[in-house]
């Protein structure tokens, strides 16, 4: 009965987690386009290099709690309003570095208005904080309906009014407004559709305990977090914002899809492995499942960008973006990987073994600095082709542990992983062959009829043979057992 209960809350709360990342990124995406249409690259630049570090100081700000708070076995209210004050406190002390830091930062890259930036964006610290602990709570509760609308309300508060400031002149001001008032705007929707709120409750000893586990994910998470961000930080300083700004939108579009949807599954899975962790080999069939059911998601998805890369920028960006076509390409490659990254990496946390996760990111690293290194030596583009197959290297690393901890070798994670690969890359040919016998057509008509082709030769491979995944989903969609 316990089972069945479990499978009904992880099959619902995957329903509105995806619903979240379908809904609120699509609104995310839109308002994206729409922006690139009113700023140029170089403004995109701009914001992109602060919100790097915000990003960082993110890392430092929670700490590692939120994914502590997740698989910790009982965590109550005085563990979560514990975490909240903690990391408020924790914003305030980063908030000033970071203001302190503003003119250094300026000087740096030589762009003066980066200073203002950086004081009034850093904000944003202070909201992040409380929402890592409110979707903690969601994630562990399940409770991803609320988290929907959330973010849905956020993004279009924070859309619509940096669209009106874009439009008003506003340049890169207005994507600092939208920054801004979606953390507002998100952390506020929260407090109304998630039944956590912080009580007068506060333990140090709660804290520390949690840390213990956590700051092993912090120094992974800041590892990874400034190692991710360091190509967009050296681009930005030795070449220029402009070139920055094609690779940051370059980039979007791929991450969007990965990272959405991929993270989707493991949100909602990373509490059904914490509950399930004593038994290895529940944690093992789920595992296999969140890899081949994110694989067969995510794969056709980023490999279908890639065959339309050239067209979509024409059609939803403009001639001035084009720049940005290799990136993309590029980056879909690089996160052809992620469903095995996050898929690991999650098993690993909800066994309680951070310390596993923090040697598998400083094994990473190394491989990361030596191939920047390497990189920097040619032009941007041959940079972060390096940074691709390192990625590719990366998840043998990921991989790794989970035979020991689990019984799932890196042989076994390819094999599930290489039926989706395999009928991705036959239809990413399919899609760009349609794109090379329609040079005359309209590019909007010439998009829509090789996103029909991607999705119809994947699909018809799909059902010819019988993929697992897919016959799974179909199955789920029959009310099947």
């Amino acid at each position: 009965m316990a089972e069945t209960e479990m499978k009904q809350k992880v099959a619902k709360g995957l329903f509105w987690k995806l619903l979240e990342n379908g809904g609120a990124q699509g609104v995310q995406f839109v308002i994206a386009i729409l922006l690139a249409r009113l700023l140029t690259p170089a403004e995109y630049g701009v914001v992109g290099i602060i919100m790097i570090f915000i990003t960082i100081a993110n890392v430092f700000v929670q700490s590692g709690f939120s994914t502590a708070l997740v698989q910790k076995r009982k965590a109550d209210e005085v563990d979560f309003s514990s975490v909240c004050y903690f990391e408020l406190a924790a914003a305030l002390g980063v908030y000033g570095l970071l203001y302190g830091a503003a003119p250094s930062i300026a000087d740096f890259y030589g762009l003066p208005v980066l200073c203002d930036i950086v004081r009034v964006l850093g904000v944003v610290l202070f909201p992040g904080a409380v929402i890592s602990v409110q979707t903690a709570y969601v994630s562990r509760n399940m409770e991803f309906r609320g988290l929907f609308f959330s973010t849905l309300a956020a993004s279009l508060v924070s859309g619509g009014l940096s669209i009106a400031m874009a439009a008003a002149g506003w340049g890169v001001w207005a994507m600092v407004g939208q920054q801004i008032s979606y953390y507002i705007s998100l952390m506020a929707v929260l407090f109304l559709t998630v039944s956590w709120k912080p009580r007068r409750c506060f333990s140090m000893e709660r804290v520390g305990g949690m840390f213990s586990f956590g700051w092993k994910l912090l120094c992974a998470s800041l590892l990874d977090t400034v190692f991710n961000n360091l190509y967009g930080l050296l681009i930005g300083k030795i070449y220029n914002e402009e070139l920055l700004g094609s690779y940051t939108r370059g980039e979007q579009f791929p991450k969007l899809i990965a990272s959405n949807l991929g993270a989707a599954i493991q949100a909602v899975l990373l509490p059904a492995f914490s509950a399930s962790q004593d038994s290895r080999e529940t944690v093992r069939d789920m595992v296999r499942r969140a890899i081949r059911l994110s694989s067969f998601a995510v794969l056709p998805m980023l490999m279908g960008l890639f065959a339309v890369a050239d067209t979509l920028v024409l059609a939803l960006l403009g001639e001035q973006w084009m720049v940005c076509v290799p990136f993309l390409r590029i980056m879909c490659i690089s996160y052809c990987f992620w469903p095995i990254h996050i898929t690991n990496l999650q098993a690993i946390n909800a066994v309680g073994r951070s310390d596993i996760f923090l040697k598998l990111e400083l094994v990473k690293k190394g491989l990361s600095l030596a191939a920047l290194l390497v990189g920097i030596q040619f032009n941007v583009f041959i940079m972060v082709c390096i940074k691709a197959f390192q990625d590719f290297l990366c998840t043998f690393v990921n991989a790794a542990p989970n035979q020991k901890l689990l019984g799932y070798s890196i042989a076994q994670q390819w094999r599930d992983v290489a039926p989706p690969a395999f009928l991705s890359a036959v239809m990413c040919v399919a899609v760009m062959a349609a794109g090379r016998l329609l040079p005359e057509m309209s590019v909007w008509l010439k998009l829509a009829v090789q996103i029909v082709c991607g999705c119809g030769v994947y699909a018809g491979l799909a059902w010819i043979f019988r993929l697992e995944s897919f016959c799974y989903l179909v199955g789920m969609v029959r009310g099947e057992k």
